[in-house]
């Protein structure tokens, strides 16, 4: 029982372990191991609470633990790859000092992820579906986007994540979509009834299909994709009730 007891805790710290890997990969301009190490800890992210769940030991500490590793992981990490970003674009204002500051704006999403995990902690509402963009999903986001300039024949693409205020446009719409008041599905599966899962297999079929024709391309496009979907459904839900 008592090793039980740490089981998921220890997964936890592997999942903060991998973001600090991620982060010194990312300051190095290493965007696809960042990539990798920042999955493998949002992969570790929802077996530590699989497991706490199914030893029954889930406690205080490490829902505490798991915010602070998040906030690595899916926090900071995604914000230093956004400064990397803004500052190897060209065309926001120089101002000539020995360290220029506009770059530093990727750090928002830091701030904004760090709000969005203290609120989820303290928010009731969301034990079976999610109340703005999850973290995890808003750092895959973010850490796709380099790995789209890279691979990206298209110069459309480079042109849009090369400019600086596209990145700022995306900075600021994923603070807003961390913290807004939208529902989104959840992707758990409690019953194996097809009818009632029908959104998350719809999803996860589309998703495979979305990765498979477009590759790292298709990663942002999953996210858009899963946020459409949810305020389709939302939609359609309160179609009903009103029906």
């Amino acid at each position: 029982m008592t090793i039980k007891k740490h089981v998921p805790n220890v997964i936890t710290l592997l999942n903060l372990f991998c973001g600090c890997i991620a982060m010194v990969f990312a300051l190095n301009n290493d965007f696809e191991m960042a990539f990798y190490f920042v999955s493998l800890g949002i992969f570790l992210d929802f077996f530590d609470g699989f497991f706490a769940r199914l030893f029954q030991v889930s406690s205080p500490l490490g829902l505490q633990l798991d915010s602070l590793a998040d906030m690595v992981t899916s926090g900071v990490v995604p914000g230093v790859v956004m400064y990397q970003l803004l500052g190897s674009s060209s065309g926001y204002p120089k101002l000539g000092w020995a360290v220029e500051p506009f770059p530093f704006l990727g750090f928002w999403i830091a701030l904004g992820s760090c709000y969005r995990l203290a609120n989820f902690n303290i928010d009731t509402r969301q034990t079976d579906s999610f109340i703005g963009l999850p973290t995890p999903a808003n750092a895959l986001f973010i850490l796709s986007l380099p790995l789209v300039l890279r691979y990206s024949d298209s110069m459309l693409v480079l042109e849009l994540l090369t400019n600086p205020w596209v990145l700022i446009a995306i900075i600021f719409l994923s603070v807003y979509l961390l913290n807004a008041e939208i529902p989104l599905f959840s992707l758990k599966i409690k019953t194996f009834s097809v009818q009632k899962n029908a959104l998350q297999i719809g999803f996860l079929v589309a998703s495979l299909l979305l990765l498979v024709f477009f590759q790292y391309a298709g990663i942002p496009l999953v996210i858009v994709f899963y946020v459409l979907l949810s305020v389709a459904n939302n939609a359609f839900a309160k179609m009903n009730k009103l029906a």
